[in-house]
């Protein structure tokens, strides 16, 4: 095992870096410019001890890691506000098309943003929202965790003591602000946010030795040892497994996951045109089910997009109230996950008859986006969330459809 210390860390992107003013349609061209070198890129950083940080210099310089603030706090509100939920799935597709590895770690980001404005206190809001727009720092949710997992510990000075460590944890020497949960002596679930910049932590890289996602340099980091402040802790106790939050989230995800089926769809495609394969019947055949499985997926997040909207104009809605449609939205965003995922490995299987061995050979891409995408597409409790659908189908009359299209009712106070 290589133990590595770090007290400190150097900053994640330039110091003094000046951002410019946040604009909707820049921040969508600017990531089309960001997705190409990530492209270009890729094969560079597919290996171990490396992560993407040229990449999330430009994401930084672009604003994409302020756009998910709310525009009182210098962002878009890019989805937090469910009205951008569209722009973000497309922004998550494009990066995931270029780099999973890249999508994986800026879902993190926006997820981290997510729960820092959903469960924090408004002075916790303010000080990690400086963090973000004028320091720059990388959020991240780092909850996998095996026997030895985080527990905190009150201390009689009002301050808290991690012991254990997090596995997956995603983004390591990039993320700087990771959520991290932790279980507490009476075992309630809580979260906080380790500066991983002042912090001493040890992370063991060699850990993480996977057929894929290699670059997102997901290690096992050791918080034992670190005191943390009231201040950071961000929530209450559970909040991180309350719904709808926690399940509506996976609709980021497999928007990255999708933009990865349609490089590997792009990526068989110029293989065969390479060697002159493109008029094959067979191969027809082949693209035509891939092209119906990608307009499926996009269909999928259309859909994601429109529930979330009619839900509530905040994603999720407002914690400090309930609504009765919860357990719907709940359901659909797990059929989402489950459709593209499915979608996903049909792609693979497809595009892998397409191209035979020599199209998986490098340096043609398809290998390593084929590697990536499989070990992406293991998300935890993929069954269970099958089944939760399936509850809510059994338990509810079905009249034309289990999701109305119209307008949301208002939420009713708790």
């Amino acid at each position: 095992m290589t133990a590595i210390h770090l007290p400190a860390r150097l900053e994640s992107c330039p110091a003094g870096l000046e951002l410019p003013k946040l604009n909707l349609s820049n921040l969508l061209q600017q990531t089309g410019e960001i997705a190409n070198f990530c492209r270009q890129n890729a094969a560079a950083i597919d290996r171990h001890g490396v992560y993407p940080a040229r990449e999330f210099e430009s994401i930084a310089s672009a604003g994409l890691l302020t756009a998910p603030l709310a525009p009182q706090l210098g962002g878009l509100g890019l989805g937090i506000e469910t009205s951008s939920i569209g722009d973000l799935l497309h922004i998550l597709q494009e990066i995931g098309h270029a780099n999973l590895a890249v999508g994986r770690i800026y879902e993190g980001h926006v997820n981290g943003l997510q729960l820092l404005q959903t469960f924090g206190t408004p002075a916790q809001i303010d000080k990690y929202a400086a963090d973000v727009r004028d320091r720059h720092k990388i959020f991240g949710v780092w909850n996998a965790e095996a026997d030895d997992g985080v527990k905190i510990f009150p201390l009689h000075n009002g301050t808290y003591r991690l012991e254990g460590a997090k596995t997956f944890a995603t983004g390591c020497g990039c993320v700087d602000r990771p959520f991290v949960g932790g279980t507490l002596p009476n075992g309630d679930w809580q979260l906080c946010i380790v500066a991983m910049d002042e912090a001493e932590t040890t992370i063991d890289s060699d850990w993480w030795q996977p057929a894929g996602m290699r670059a997102t340099a997901s290690y096992k980091v050791d918080f034992t040892g670190v005191i943390l402040d009231q201040s950071e802790l961000i929530g209450q106790p559970g909040d991180y497994y309350r719904q709808p939050w926690l399940t509506a989230g996976v609709v980021r995800f497999a928007a990255v996951q999708l933009g990865g089926a349609a490089a590997l769809v792009d990526a068989a495609r110029h293989f065969l045109q390479s060697i002159d394969r493109t008029k094959d019947p067979y191969q027809e055949e082949r693209f035509g089910k891939m092209a119906i499985g990608l307009e499926s997926g996009q269909l999928w997040l259309q859909g994601a997009t429109a529930q979330l909207q009619q839900y509530n104009p905040t994603f999720a809605g407002d914690p400090a109230t309930t609504d009765p449609t919860a357990q719907a939205l709940v359901a659909y965003c797990n059929m989402v996950r489950t459709a593209i995922e499915q979608i996903c490995m049909e792609t693979i299987q497809l595009a892998e008859r397409s191209v035979g061995t020599r199209g998986l050979l490098p340096p043609a891409p398809l290998e390593r986006i084929i590697r990536d995408l499989t070990l992406y597409l293991r998300q935890p409790a993929f069954d269970a969330s099958l089944a939760m659908v399936g509850r809510y189908v059994l338990q509810n009359v079905v009249t034309g459809s289990l999701w109305s299209h119209e307008p949301a009712t208002p939420n009713i106070s708790s």
